[in-house]
């Protein structure tokens, strides 16, 4: 679709040109002189100087001003004005309800001290024939959305009363108080799914995940009260809803105003050490400085675009952040004593409504290219004559490749993944411009468990589950391809390929290391280099990059019931829940796979390919499979999600097994709600185990790991078909072991020697 912007003397090919960004920048000078005077002297005295004499307050104020004109200009020049509204007027509606949590809620019913003393069923009914005929009355109400018409109704009497003091008005005020205080004591299951019936829990920090100690015979079995059904490799963690959204900006205190906005800059004792969370984690804050609260108030009031140049000023590569990604911000939060705000989310949110937008995309890559906000570099400076060599593209390397390209730097990003490319008009060139993406949802975004993987993004796309949508990882890899100045070269290991000598004559200048982790951490126990027995990182990489996860992909990693994951961190989290969704998808393609072949061969001709043990196998593998699609077909005719969880509880299920208190897992502590997600799949968390010996089969394959139970000494033994190390990784310091004395290491000898740059 042809892209018509609306700045005169702009055309879409110009969005890409460091010279026209420039003069855009310009246009948007003249655009906020003209909307608010006021306002942009305000910010180009700041920009002037740099924020010095300037409070953190009035700074503040200052950027969340401007990225409302941020918002109106790039509403001009991609006209949306239309569609732009609508988000506008979907934020005014959920507004009213965060009045009606505010105003009727928690301070009415809440702090209310004279409680109705009628709370009978018959009350309720009176009280209820008063409230339909309200419904009736106040027809304007969206009452196909309860809460929302309730909240159209309170507010509009609340604004009735300031105006009209009425004593009729009051009286009806005070029956609708009595109704809902009454429902909530009567029928609280009616009223679980408003927002404005929810309150935050107090922090417990030995309790944060609701967990079951069935009355096993090994009492450090750990299981969740609730599970959840899990189908596949389909995204199994959605985003919240705008009222979700609203709510928990409505909870922040909007910090900044105070300079409490510890979400950001962490937390600090009293001689200038960071501060500790009763679990002993830092409190500091977000690492990448994003003013939250500042984003949260241009949420609050429907400024997507805004927030999002907000969120852009510091964090530019958000889509790789957000929701299920990062939490450092959620344990910076004010509430050190209650559930912290859901930050992630709501900046996923931000991101998300932009995206959706008409030419979301193009508005999104071009705050990373251009924002006025960042006024150090407000738009992407032309080629310098310098080249880089970025080695590794995983979160690092991509991040790092954008900052470079802004800077002018010419960037060549190095991995050893294959890296799927796009279709030259998905890119563009120097002289032809990209295909501009209108519809990011139809042009962009893809299935999960249908999505190609691309290889982009190293750990992101390999490392991280489907609880994360990578689609935003298409977004990133689009953006960086889109630039110039940028190439991929795929397949390449740095060491192998090329080496630092072989850069210099290619005529690069300088070289940046993104390598990420390296060699796993073998543990100490016997056989632990035997036959189904693999490294947690191994099958999470195997799983994602040969497709095995794919019901149409031939791939196969062969895991074996009972599972057992050694480890405690988010790496072992995701390695038992991906282990459990992938046991379905592989017998349920054996079955497949068997029946064309039977078809071919004949059953005899089949069996004869296999010796004992791949008989054993191949039949528990069909059985299994036969169930599994038995299942599917029952939960088909129900119209339900299919239920595989009981039948891989049958076959040992997956258990994950800790050397220490769960409450001592780096999962725990790190990320807890990994911890809950995990439990609520269906995994066995056992906790104080240490892993002495792998036992095997007459054929050599592991089938159980003898532990000793901490504290007592005794040995405990789980069965298990396969098993799985998480027990962390070292850093990737390949290059110095094989060219020795090249790069300085830190006085352990474990990671490259760090260096401070002064200015």
């Amino acid at each position: 679709m042809h892209l018509e912007l609306g700045i005169e003397g702009f055309i879409y090919k110009d969005l890409f040109n460091s010279l026209k960004l420039r003069e855009l920048a310009s246009d948007f000078d003249r655009f906020y002189f003209e909307m608010h005077p006021t306002a942009y002297v305000l910010f180009d005295a700041y920009r002037i100087q740099k924020g010095e004499g300037l409070k953190k307050t009035e700074i503040a104020e200052i950027l969340i001003e401007t990225s409302k004109a941020i918002e109106q200009f790039l509403i001009k020049l991609f006209k949306i004005e239309a569609e732009a509204s609508l988000i506008q007027q979907k934020f005014h509606n959920e507004i009213l309800i965060m009045r009606l949590k505010r105003e009727f809620v928690k301070k009415g019913i809440l702090k209310k001290k004279d409680k109705p003393e009628n709370q009978s069923e018959e009350r309720f009914s009176e009280l209820t024939i008063n409230y339909k005929n309200l419904q009736v009355k106040f027809a304007g109400a969206k009452w196909d959305d309860e809460e929302l018409g309730f909240a159209q109704l309170i507010t509009s009497l609340i604004d009735e009363i300031k105006v009209n003091d009425a004593q009729e008005l009051k009286d009806q005020y005070a029956l609708l108080e009595e109704y809902y205080f009454v429902r909530r004591i009567l029928h609280p299951d009616s009223l679980s799914s408003w927002i404005t019936s929810q309150s935050p829990k107090k922090l417990d920090f030995e309790n944060l995940v609701e967990i079951d100690r069935p009355e096993f015979e090994i009492q450090e079995i750990i299981t969740s009260h609730h599970t959840r059904k899990r189908d596949g490799f389909a995204l199994t963690d959605k985003r919240n809803t705008t009222r979700q959204i609203t709510s928990e900006i409505e909870y922040c205190m909007i910090c900044h105003e105070r300079e409490k906005d510890s979400c950001s800059t962490g937390m600090k004792e009293k001689d200038g050490t960071i501060k500790k969370n009763p679990l002993g984690i830092d409190i500091n804050g977000c690492p990448l400085d994003e003013r939250i609260s500042e984003m949260h108030s241009l949420k609050e009031h429907g400024y997507a675009i805004g927030a999002l140049a907000m969120i852009a000023l510091d964090n530019p590569m958000c889509a790789g952040t957000g929701h299920r990604i990062c939490n450092d911000c959620m344990k910076g939060c004010i509430f050190q004593k209650q559930d912290p705000v859901n930050i992630p989310q709501v900046e996923t949110s931000v991101l998300t409504d932009v995206l959706n937008l008409p030419w979301g995309f193009e508005i999104y890559g071009l705050l990373t290219r251009w924002n006025p906000l960042n006024i150090d570099r407000p738009y992407a400076l032309p080629y310098n004559g310098k080249k880089v060599m970025v080695v590794g593209l995983g979160p690092a390397g991509y991040t790092l490749s954008h900052y470079l390209l802004n800077e002018g730097f010419a960037v060549a990003g190095i991995d050893g993944l294959k890296i799927e490319p796009f279709t030259p008009e998905m890119t563009g060139n120097e002289n032809n411009p990209p295909i501009p993406i209108y519809n990011y949802k139809k042009e962009i975004e893809k299935e999960l468990n249908k999505r190609v993987l691309e290889g982009f993004g190293g750990v992101s796309e390999y490392g991280i589950t489907v609880r994360w949508d990578k689609n935003f990882l298409t977004v990133l890899h689009l953006l960086l391809a889109r630039r110039n100045t940028f190439t991929i070269l795929d397949g390449v290991r740095f060491g192998g390929t090329i080496t630092i000598d072989d850069a210099w004559e290619l005529g690069f200048d300088h070289i940046a290391l993104a390598t990420g982790a390296g060699k796993p951490t073998i543990i100490d126990m016997k056989n632990n280099l035997s036959r189904g027995i693999r490294k947690a990182s191994d099958f999470l990489m195997a799983l994602q990059l040969t497709g095995a996860a794919k019901h149409d992909s031939m791939a196969n990693l062969q895991i074996n019931l009972p599972a057992i994951v050694i480890g405690g961190g988010l790496t072992a989290i995701d390695t038992a829940t991906e282990a459990l969704a992938y046991y379905p998808v592989q017998v349920e393609k054996f079955v497949l796979e068997v029946d064309e072949l039977k078809l071919s061969l004949g059953e005899n001709g089949l069996k004869s390919l296999f010796d004992r043990e791949e008989t054993i196998l191949t039949e528990k593998y069909y059985n299994h499979g036969k169930q599994i699609i038995a299942e599917r077909k029952r939960a088909e005719e129900k119209g339900e999600i299919p239920d595989f969880l009981p039948l891989l509880k049958e076959w040992g299920g997956v258990k994950l097994v800790y050397r220490k208190r769960l409450q001592d897992a780096p999962a725990y502590k790190l990320n807890h709600e990994e911890v809950h997600e995990a439990l609520e799949e269906g995994i066995e968390i056992v906790e104080n185990m240490i892993p002495l010996e792998a036992k095997l089969d007459e054929y050599g394959a592991v089938k159980s790991v003898v532990f000793e139970r901490t504290g007592d000494n005794t040995t405990i033994e789980f069965p298990a078909g396969s098993v799985f190390i998480a027990a962390g990784t070292s850093p990737n310091i390949t290059y110095e072991k094989e060219y020795p004395e090249t790069f300085e290491l830190d006085k352990k000898g474990k990671y490259f020697r760090s260096f401070e740059i002064m200015k």
